[in-house]
């Protein structure tokens, strides 16, 4: 039975990215790490994510000590840490977002990118622009910032968040050619999308997990 560990940096993910694994990965083992001091000393010092990026090392390690096959990093605004945790690692390590990302960007040149923290901002839109000049593209990035949402889901305000997101989202896409979610918790609001734009948007969770998909499979 392969065993897959998920580091988090919310409680809001864990049983969603539970289930997905439980769907498209049959009979794997999910451990899970969540720690959710991280984006609250995120937010306070402006993303500084050299502060935290110990602590993920250390999961990433834990991981190894619990003899996962392989570990998915579930949180965008440290994704950037996963290259460092890989150099050290003997399994795969999966960027949660690194699949949307390249997506996005043969999807079309201007991209939206919409978070509910302003620290998934900038590591997302890097991260594609990265991918863009991979494929030798040029991209225009238009960002979002739905502050309010992420106030509300974590006041355990559910409907409130998915509102703010909806109405953010819905004026976003008619005016980009791909819209990112930059947060896996933001997944949720997709079926709540007007019909005829839901296409227009790309979401971390289904993508990230094909790629852990496809890394447990390489092991086997």
């Amino acid at each position: 039975m392969p065993k897959l560990a998920i580091i988090h940096t919310t409680p809001a993910t864990v049983e969603t990215l539970k289930a997905l694994a439980a769907e498209m990965v049959p009979g794997v083992q999910v451990v899970n790490f969540v720690d959710d001091s991280i984006l609250p000393q995120l937010a306070a010092n402006g993303g500084n994510v050299a502060e935290v990026a110990p602590r993920i090392l250390q999961y990433a390690r834990f991981a190894e000590d619990v003899g996962a096959d392989a570990i998915l990093e579930a949180c965008s605004s440290v994704g950037e840490v996963v290259a460092e945790a890989q150099s050290r690692a003997g399994i795969p390590i999966v960027r949660i977002d690194e699949a949307m990302a390249e997506e996005a960007v043969t999807r079309g040149s201007h991209i939206g990118v919409a978070a509910t923290m302003p620290t998934t901002l900038a590591p997302t839109t890097r991260l594609i622009q990265a991918k863009a000049a991979a494929l030798g593209k040029e991209v225009t990035v238009s960002q979002v910032l739905v502050a309010d949402a992420f106030r509300k889901l974590t006041a355990g305000d559910q409907a409130g968040h998915d509102a703010d997101l909806v109405a953010a989202l819905s004026a976003l896409a008619p005016t980009v050619d791909v819209v990112v979610l930059a947060q896996a918790s933001m997944a949720r609001v997709l079926p709540r999308l007007p019909e005829d734009l839901r296409h227009k948007f790309l979401t971390s969770p289904r993508l990230g997990m094909e790629r852990v998909k496809t890394a447990l499979a390489s092991r086997s």
